[in-house]
């Protein structure tokens, strides 16, 4: 019987919304800024009159493929901070299209705060390309200790800035400057055991040292080394990638093979966002989660 593929969207921001779409773009708030940014999935018609995208502090425009571009801005803008559920994150517009968090995946770290809290027992996370650390955070803010792997150093040091102004100092999490394959492989080879693992790979990346990560090539692998670093009383995987030409049915088929002798629920889809103009969701990642 093949699996139903769920829609999840995240209804609990007040710093963010995607206020309209259309046209190939988005039109978004972060905090007091609006910003546009490109949408390819955006085929259609905004909905919001032309003088709402005029008003709008910048937008990053695309100069060619894979995401290339540059923001135009009136004015520079310094960093300024945006809170969801008691997490503070610092956002910025920078060398890319991204400010430092992925708003639809708030459903997500609602989903993990949930499990870790109703677990009544110490936990174990591993997050892998952590990015800038929300998702760590929001592990750490349910109870758990937390791994954070990342191979950006500017993302590293943007979750302990993000930790700071959370005020979670006290919390355990360590974060760590590593290529994600490498340092999988030999936490296998240590026997390390991790009750949660959160994993949001790109497409195409870089580790510290050059090394190449290609989502079609190396996924297999990686989340097979995953499944050995599960605990014997394992609580969650949650993985959302981002690549364009996957679907939601081929992460399900390949978390499902990780998790078949383990029980539990296992959840595939779309993460999706919600625009306040007429109500339309915006797909913006595809995902598996599964829970014991």
């Amino acid at each position: 019987m093949p699996p139903t593929l769920t829609l999840l969207t995240s209804p609990d921001w007040t710093d963010y919304a995607l206020l309209d779409t259309g046209h190939g773009k988005k039109l978004e708030r972060f905090g007091k800024y609006t910003f546009i940014r490109p949408e390819a999935q955006a085929i259609w018609h905004p909905a919001l009159p032309e003088k709402h995208w005029r008003a709008a502090h910048g937008e990053y425009v695309a100069t060619g493929d894979e995401g290339h571009g540059k923001w135009e801005l009136p004015a520079p803008l310094q960093p300024w901070n945006l809170t969801y559920k008691g997490l503070e994150m610092e956002v910025q517009v920078g060398g890319s299209r991204h400010l430092g968090v992925f708003p639809e995946q708030a459903a997500h770290w609602d989903w993990m705060g949930e499990t870790i809290e109703g677990a009544a027992r110490p936990v174990k996370v591993l997050n892998l390309f952590g990015y800038t650390g929300l998702a760590s955070l929001a592990a750490a803010q349910a109870g758990a200790s937390v791994t954070h792997v990342d191979a950006s150093k500017k993302a590293i040091a943007w979750g302990q800035k993000n930790q700071e102004l959370s005020k979670m100092k006290d919390r355990p999490i360590r974060w760590l400057l590593d290529d994600v394959e490498k340092f999988v492989r030999r936490d296998v080879r240590r026997g390390a055991h991790y009750d949660g693992l959160i994993l949001d790979p790109p497409k195409f990346g870089r580790g510290p040292s050059g090394e190449v990560w290609e989502f079609f090539e190396a996924m297999t692998d990686l989340l097979a080394n995953c499944k050995t670093l599960l605990s014997d009383r394992p609580l969650f995987i949650v993985l959302t990638a981002y690549a364009i030409r996957a679907s939601a049915l081929s992460i399900h088929y390949a978390v499902a093979d990780m998790v078949k002798d383990l029980g539990g629920t296992l959840t595939s889809g779309e993460l999706a966002l919600e625009e306040q103009s007429a109500g339309r969701l915006l797909a913006m990642a595809i995902f598996s989660r599964w829970r014991k």
